[in-house]
């Protein structure tokens, strides 16, 4: 099943902690620690835990930027399997909320990053169809997703020689959600013409295209959709839905009968306490949403519906990830002391935003069961559990089978240096650091404690010749990993951070860390926060760690002493094996979504293509023409495209937005 490749075999303590957890998978262990400093190497034996057990598995990931570094690696360590990426499809979210303090409704507003939604729905397709599947998630996996059977069995199967009804077929991708578009090959559309059927199925890179005589299936063929050449033949396929979230005709009638029971009960509820205004409010509400899923299928807000459309009773909990997998699957949940404090608050507040909306008369109670897991759901609907950190938290240690350390790195390299600085003159004295860094063609981070001081460093490097960005919580997922890929690269010399550079960031090129205003006391300066940063410095045989401190701190103490212990111990095996450090050398990955980039007929290929030949305003003219004559033909989706296109010519062009 599982296949790894790598031009390494296991060292140091690989060796032992991949036989140890890989055992104690075998013997049924519920949990396991893998406690192992920065740069031993975890992500390598994690792969080989994997081939070694041959089973489903889930790595979970604390944020998307080292969702993206570990997806990237088991992609190098597995390219015969399924490696698959699984976060959050919103570049941008604010979610639905009220403040009765002020009476402000916030409505729901998100921009959805089509190329997220495609690796999600790869992901789901690939876990119901194959064993060799590993899946890199943040916390999305415990978000509700769509029913399974439903994902499963709404599909479509086609079979070379068999016959099929035409109508029956175009009902079927009408219930998958695919969408009749005759000049644009994008995911989750499909096209008929004559006896060629062709669909765009959104997971994939290639689409399909169906030959019919008749009624009969002649031939089946994956297509280059730019192109139009064939890339290969099947006997049969069988098409999955184009979103996550489908269902029958059948639940969604029932689901309006239960709604509107529930309505009923909610509006006399109100009338009980004397909150006229909340009655009318949910009645008005809930009625409208009623009206589109009669006629629509679909209504705004239909994800806090979702318990009717799946049968659950309230408090039950959603449909997620973890329900796609085999119930063997295991899971390895990554830089843990970070993530289980993550997957515990989750669900607070996510109840305490929407118990708001519930009280006000803003959604019905149903909308409280469209939440993340619970933590305790969460454990019941994973089988066995490896937690991995160079710092554990108290959960790991209290629970865990056993607890493996690895702490001798396969490079031989040993904890940097940690030096204390007088915060006196900081910023000058980090310059003069980074410009002896820079002379032997390495790099360096900075960690500040406020998102503007992260900018306002980055800008002053800048303008003393430092090649510099910040790097925070307010740029997206892809703008991150292109930060850490321009500071591998070359393209910037330094990073500035404030709590995203703590955590497994695998940055070999860093000789130096600083962090600024060590003593200050707080989460960003505890002990654990430090030695996760210090371990930045700890793939480089050149690393040096800069605390600027007037002081020393108990968690400043602690992290020291916890560096030099795990220092002396690797200089003493050094030593006993002839063992000469030496720098990990990564080669630079590829950039992770250029496979769903370069694949991917955008609109721009096709729609959009003559925006270079046109002034400004012919092309809104002319947009806005197609936006209307689409709209008139009831084509929604192509006239929100070419609605964005204006707001986005309008942005660039700086013309008022009307």
């Amino acid at each position: 099943m599982f296949t790894i490749r790598s031009e390494y075999e296991p060292q140091g303590d690989q060796p032992k902690a991949i036989e140890e957890l890989s055992s104690g998978i075998n013997k049924n262990y519920r949990f396991q620690t893998l406690l192992g400093v920065t740069g031993s190497g975890k992500t390598y034996t994690m792969a080989n835990i994997i081939a070694k057990v041959n089973r489903p598995t889930l790595v979970l990931s604390p944020n998307k930027i080292l969702a993206v570094q570990l997806y990237n690696e088991f992609k190098e360590f597995f390219p015969e399997n399924r490696v698959e990426f699984f976060i959050s499809y919103y570049d941008y979210y604010q979610p639905e909320a009220y403040i009765p303090s002020r009476d402000i409704y916030i409505e729901k507003n998100a921009d959805i990053n089509d190329i997220l939604v495609k690796m999600r729905l790869s992901t789901l397709k690939s876990v119901l169809t194959r064993r060799d599947v590993i899946v890199v998630s943040s916390v999305s996996a415990i978000y509700a997703s769509g029913n399974p059977d439903d994902f499963s069995n709404i599909n479509l199967y086609l079979r070379v020689n068999e016959e099929y009804s035409r109508r029956e077929i175009l009902v079927k991708l009408g219930k998958m959600q695919y969408t009749r578009q005759e000049k644009d090959f994008l995911g989750g559309t499909f096209r008929w013409k004559g006896d060629v059927l062709e669909i765009f199925p959104p997971y994939e890179d290639f689409g399909i295209r169906v030959t019919f005589f008749d009624n009969e299936v002649e031939k089946i063929e994956a297509i280059d959709v730019l192109n139009r050449t064939i890339i290969e033949e099947f006997d049969k396929i069988t098409i999955y839905p184009a979103k996550e979230f489908v269902t029958s005709q059948e639940k969604i009638f029932s689901a309006i009968e239960r709604i509107n029971a529930d309505l009923q009960t909610q509006i006399e509820y109100f009338k009980r306490e004397g909150k006229l205004l909340e009655a009318q409010r949910i009645e008005q509400r809930v009625r409208q949403d009623i009206e589109f899923l009669q006629t629509l299928g679909y209504c705004k807000g239909i994800e806090n519906y979702s318990r009717y459309f799946d049968g659950r009773n309230p408090g039950d909990s959603p449909w997620t990830l973890l329900d796609y997998f085999d119930d063997d699957f295991i899971a390895f949940i990554d830089e843990s002391h970070i993530a289980v404090p993550q997957l515990r608050a989750m669900f607070r507040g996510d109840y305490a935003r929407k118990k708001n909306l519930v009280d006000y008369g803003f959604r019905l109670p149903s909308a409280l069961d469209n939440r993340p897991l619970r933590f305790e759901e969460f454990l019941e609907k994973t089988n066995q559990i490896i937690f991995v950190s160079a710092t554990p938290g108290p959960f790991e240690m209290e629970v865990s089978d056993q607890i493996v350390e690895q702490i001798i790195r396969p490079t031989g390299l040993v904890d940097p240096k940690v030096e204390v600085k007088s915060t006196e003159g900081q910023v000058d004295d980090f310059i003069s650091e980074v410009k002896e860094v820079v002379e032997r063609g390495e790099r360096a981070l900075a960690v500040v404690l406020t998102k503007k001081d992260a900018e306002i460093l980055s800008d002053h490097l800048n303008l003393m010749g430092i090649k510099s960005l910040y790097l925070h919580s307010e740029l997206d997922t892809i703008e991150r990993a292109e930060v850490v890929k321009k500071l591998r690269n070359g393209e910037i010399e330094v990073v500035v951070g404030v709590n995203l550079l703590r955590e497994g960031l695998d940055l070999p090129e860093v000789s130096l860390v600083a962090i600024m205003d060590a003593d200050r006391e707080g989460f960003l300066r505890s002990e654990t926060t430090l030695i996760q940063t210090i371990g930045r410095a700890a793939r480089n045989v050149e690393g040096k760690v800069l605390l600027y401190a007037d002081r020393i701190t108990e968690a400043m103490k602690t992290a020291i002493d916890e560096t030099n212990r795990r220092r002396e111990i690797q200089i003493q095996y050094n030593k006993e094996n002839n063992i000469i450090p030496r720098s990990i050398i990564k080669k630079l990955p590829e950039d992770m979504f250029a496979p769903f980039k370069d694949n991917e007929v955008k609109e721009e290929d096709y729609i959009f293509a003559v925006e270079e030949n046109l002034s400004p305003d012919d092309y809104l003219a002319m947009l806005e023409e197609k936006m209307y004559e689409a709209a008139s033909e009831l084509k929604y989706e192509e006239a929100a495209r070419y609605r964005d296109e204006i707001k986005r010519i309008k942005r660039k062009y700086n013309i008022k937005q009307n």
